[in-house]
């Protein structure tokens, strides 16, 4: 095996040695093979690194690593220099269209399917529900009327700008109030000091005027994004690769629905086996990491041409890529962890089926889509569909639209040991059959989940908000045999058929929307198993008919309410507490559950895979990838279940107030 050095001080034309380093990682890149290590030492580097070659297997990859104790940058973006002042706070900057080799990003405007314009689209839907991925409109927003925002970008000393709708607005910037919402919890930084910037494109240059606000631009550093990509490979299936220790910014990615070629600032391009650990990943326009498909199964369809619907493209997406080879061993098994993602305008992790199998862990998530400079159906700190057998665990999400969406295909996926906190919703899982474990988690903002599927277990959670559960009875989406990606048949989502265990409930003393229920209350439209199968029988020798008309039984025992949250109508021995509260507060590099009960809960039946059953829909046990059963003696932060088991995350709770420390870095 060889190691190939990188440092700024290099040439590409070196052989690589550490006497002799290269240039530029895109250099090494041409030269790795399986077995190698490409250690790049301090700097900046601006380039798009795309692999040429894979690794062979999870112990003999090709490692890219920063040097160790070095800092290693790798930025889409270029400086600019030579601002000429035009009037007051704007200054002005011509560049040549020959900067942008993959795409002038300042006249690529964010499109895709499922993409919501700033058009002032209303807070609810026609059924009364509150949007699922962004919280209200502002007026700014709705001010904009319906002007796309590119994928450009324009920082300064390293904090990105927002685009102006308008040259005129550069020289009269209007006031942006990004707080115009119902959560009181999602309150982001105030945007009194508006940098603004405006980009007009012609056959030679691009022009850009910034109002900076007092700043001399000339004094500071100013970059554009001018890549859509820092570390992504150009082919797919390029497989085993290990990238660790970076910093990686400033990328203009574009828009990334489940129909799309999802780019982003990094990503796997329909490969398996990478491992993406230890990076300050930021400031993509879209999405950071990409775990994803390629275009090869149709791109934007819906939106481009609009011949039918959406979701008739992303079902014949799956059979397309199951047809080309989307299988386990062959796409996915990703490893992403300990990183730290934030301020990105879509997502910090997306992925339509090529995140199946893999493992999002123990990542620092935050300020995702917090510029709301636009909004859309597919915007969410992890956005999977597909996730077949994922586990997302040990993540701290915040200050995000959206925290984790599982959309379509979630069977075998699993939420473990997350926590949720001051996000506009926590949690959403849409479409999908079962079986999906969300167990000892903390989903502490007032939105907790948005619940459109059926086949959920919800196990040994702290919920410190309200729920919205409804049926999906016009999409017919896959479900598969167990562990695998062969699709077993298609069914619509009648909801129900869930299982509540063991959960605290402590909301907040009002629900924050009407549609919303806090504890069981909003299942008291299912049956119990025993009303079920009598109803059934009572319609009669029909088909499917029934099935529409008979709601689907849901299993909740165990669980302890405080405050406004109600229990199911017919759930047994459930334990109702006083008026208790909880948080989530930073202090120093940790993150405490601040707590107040005014008794320990007492005592519960234990949770196992045999207890919790099987989904009607798809008769697959709620067990791990490997087939084995779950163990949910392991709490949220490590602590064993011994001796009598009690609801929540944690194995341990004490009467009165107490600061438990739940997340450190």
């Amino acid at each position: 095996t060889m190691i190939y050095h990188v440092s700024p001080a290099g040439c590409d034309r070196a052989s690589g040695h550490e006497s002799a380093p290269l240039r530029t990682i895109g250099r090494a890149a041409t030269l790795a093979c399986a077995g190698d290590t490409v250690r790049v030492h301090a700097g900046v580097y601006r380039e798009w690194v795309d692999p040429q070659n894979g690794g062979l297997s999870d112990i003999c990859p090709i490692t890219y690593e920063a040097a160790p104790g070095e800092h290693v940058i790798l930025k889409g973006s270029e400086e600019v220099t030579g601002w000429t002042q035009v009037e007051g706070d704007v200054w002005q900057a011509v560049v040549p269209n020959a900067l942008f080799t993959d795409g002038n990003p300042f006249a690529q405007p964010i499109a895709g399917d499922w993409l919501i314009w700033p058009d002032g689209s209303p807070d609810m839907d026609a059924s009364g529900r509150t949007p699922y991925t962004f919280a209200s409109t502002p007026a700014w927003m709705k001010a904009r009327g319906n002007r796309p925002v590119h994928t450009g970008e324009v920082y300064l000393n390293g904090k990105a700008l927002y685009e102006a709708a308008s040259m005129k607005e550069v020289f009269h910037p209007v006031m942006r109030d990004l707080n115009q919402n119902n959560n009181p919890d999602f309150v982001l930084p105030s945007e009194d000091t508006l940098y603004l910037w405006y980009a007009r494109v012609d056959g030679e240059t691009t022009t850009l005027w910034a109002n900076f606000q007092g700043t001399d631009p000339n004094a500071a550093c100013v970059e554009i994004n001018v890549r859509p990509c820092c570390f992504y490979p150009r082919r797919t299936g390029v497989n085993y690769i290990t990238l660790r220790g970076f910093e990686i910014c400033q990328a203009a990615c574009p828009f990334t629905p489940p129909t799309s070629d999802q780019i982003g600032m990094i990503g796997s391009h329909w490969s398996r086996g990478w491992i993406i650990e230890n990076n300050h990943i930021h400031d993509a326009k879209c999405s950071a990491i990409s775990l994803g498909r390629d275009g090869a199964d149709g791109h934007n369809l819906y939106s481009r041409f609009g011949r039918k619907p959406g979701y008739q493209y992303q079902m014949e997406a799956v059979f397309l890529a199951l047809r080309n080879g989307w299988q386990k061993g062959c796409v996915g098994g990703h490893i992403v962890r300990h990183n730290v993602i934030h301020d990105c305008g879509q997502n910090g992790v997306v992925g339509h089926m090529g995140a199946a199998f893999s493992q999002i862990v123990h990542n620092h998530i935050y300020r995702i889509a917090a510029k709301r400079e636009f909004f859309g159906w597919e915007i969410a700190a992890i956005k999977l569909h597909a996730a077949v057998d994922t586990v997302i665990e040990g993540n701290n999400i915040h200050d995000a639209q959206l925290g984790v969406w599982l959309d379509w295909q979630a069977q075998g996926a699993r939420v473990t040991r997350n926590v949720l906190h001051h996000n506009y919703n926590d949690l959403m899982i849409e479409v999908s059959h079962g079986p999906c474990l969300v167990d000892n988690n903390i989903f502490s903002s007032p939105y907790n989940f948005t619940n459109a599927a059926q086949g959920t277990a919800l196990v040994h959670n702290l919920f410190g908000g309200a729920f919205l559960r409804y049926p999906v009875l016009d999409r017919a989406t896959p479900y598969h045999f167990p562990h695998a990606t062969a699709v077993a048949g298609c069914a619509v989502t009648y909801s129900g058929d869930d299982r509540v265990m063991n959960n605290l409930f402590l909301p907040r003393p009002e629900s924050p929307c009407p549609s919303w229920h806090c504890g069981c209350a909003g299942y008291d439209g299912c049956t119990t198993p025993t009303e079920y199968r009598a109803r059934l029988a009572a319609e009669g020798n029909t088909d499917e008919a029934k099935f529409y008309k008979v709601p689907q039984p849901v299993f909740i025992s165990g669980n302890a309410y405080a405050g406004p949250a109600l229990p199911f109508r017919d759930e047994a021995g459930f334990l109702r507490l006083p008026q208790a509260r909880q948080e989530i507060i930073r202090r120093g590099d940790t993150w405490y559950l601040h707590l107040t009960l005014p008794e320990t809960p007492r005592p519960v039946a234990p949770v196992t895979t045999a207890r919790l059953g099987m989904p009607r829909i798809t008769e697959e046990p709620y067990e791990n990838p490997d087939g084995t059963p779950v163990d949910f003696v392991p709490d949220l932060i490590g602590s064993s279940r011994t001796g009598d088991v009690i609801p929540g995350p944690l194995s341990r709770l004490l009467p009165g107030e107490q600061l438990i420390p739940v997340w450190k870095p």
